[in-house]
Formats: C-alpha cells, structure tokens, sequence
C-alpha cells in the first residue's frame, strides 16, 4: 500500500468520524429539556442589616430624645415605686407602662422589676451582685445571669458583628442584647425564613436545564 493510500485512508477515517460526532451532538441537542424557571430574586426585605430594636446607647449615639428614660420626670427620688400583683401572683403593670409586656423566663419567675432595675437609682439598673451600670452597658447586666451568652458575644459566636475584620481598614459594630432581645420578654418571635440556596439540579428525579439525556 502506498503512502497516498494509507494518508487518504486516513483522511476518509477521521472525515467519518467527525461527521459521526457532528451527528451526535446534533441528536442529542435537540434532546436537551426546555431551560429550567429563572430563578427570582431574594426579597430585600432579607438583606437588611438594621436591627429590630434601638437601644439606650443608639438613641444617644443619634442624639435623640431621651425623656423615656427620665424615670424621675414621674417618679419620686428616694421613694421605689411598689410592685403590686394580681391573685395569679403575676405583676401588675401600671397604665404608664402599658407598652411593656412581661414575659422574661419560663413560668414568669424573672417578672420583677428589681431584679435589674434599681429600685434606689431608678437611672441605672443593677447586676445581680448589686453593681450599678448604666442603661448603655446591657450585656453586663444580661451576662450577670446569662453567663454563657456574655461569654459568647464577647468571643463573637452570639450576636451580630457588621463591619471590618481586619481593624485596620475600619471598626466593627457589635449589636447589643437588647438591638435583638426586648428586655422584658427577651424571646425572640418567630420570623419568615429567606428562601433557601436554588438548586441547579431540580427535585430529586428530574433533569437539570444544564444535563443531558441519553
């Protein structure tokens, strides 16, 4: 066999070839499922970073009004304003007070006011050995009873820290317990969920937009 045969063997091998695979990738295009829903977009609702709640220290941060906080602008110096209970032994919350709901610890066994209120500085609160800190230093008082928790927040692995890691290129701003926890019923209600990350392969059993059928 000469040369010119074996070389146009060859080119009529690889021609049929390539026609063959040409052929193929035609069939099996055509084969293809219709491209899959787009998929939407994630409601904004589930990016904000705003807290739920505004704290004593954000308010003065804002330089906003603190006239809530002036316990005295009501109150008596010197004289603790009483705690009255109902039959139920649960306390009554004064008409002054009505947007506070009491709900903080199982069976209501944390529903008095002095536990963290300080009943001879209504100004400040107090911790659970009697310290005095004020209404800007919440996670003192909530770690004087939640331990762990304070641990925790301050390590980084409770709360929410927005902001730089590395500290040289700018600060980290920790939320305090009460950005997330309303003081006096510290549960945090159950919320809508974000929608969870999009499959690209689809329920089990079906084909994604990106696979083949053969």
């Amino acid at each position: 066999m000469s040369k010119d045969t074996v070389t146009q063997y060859w080119l009529g091998a690889l021609t049929v070839v390539f026609l063959g695979l040409g052929g193929f990738f035609i069939v099996n295009s055509a084969a293809r499922p219709a491209a899959g829903k787009e998929i939407p977009l994630v409601d904004v609702k589930f990016l904000d970073r705003t807290a739920s709640r505004r704290t004593y220290a954000d308010l003065v941060k804002a330089n906003e009004d603190l006239s809530d906080y002036d316990c005295y602008g009501c109150h008596e110096k010197g004289k603790p304003p009483p705690i009255r209970y109902d039959a139920n032994q649960k306390i009554i919350v004064p008409k002054e007070h009505s947007d506070v709901v009491m709900g903080h610890g199982s069976h209501d066994r944390n529903n008095l006011c002095y536990n963290c209120h300080n009943e001879q500085n209504l100004l400040t609160l107090q911790v659970r050995d009697g310290r005095e800190v004020g209404f800007d230093n919440i996670p003192q008082l909530c770690g004087s009873c939640h331990g762990p928790n304070l641990r925790d927040w301050e390590a980084g692995a409770h709360g929410r820290t927005s902001g730089y890691w590395d500290r040289s290129l700018g600060t980290a701003d920790r939320l305090s317990c009460a950005n997330c926890h309303n003081p006096h019923a510290p549960r945090i209600p159950t919320r809508e969920s974000a929608p969870a990350p999009h499959s690209l392969h689809g329920p089990a059993g079906t084909s994604s937009p990106h696979e083949t059928t053969h």
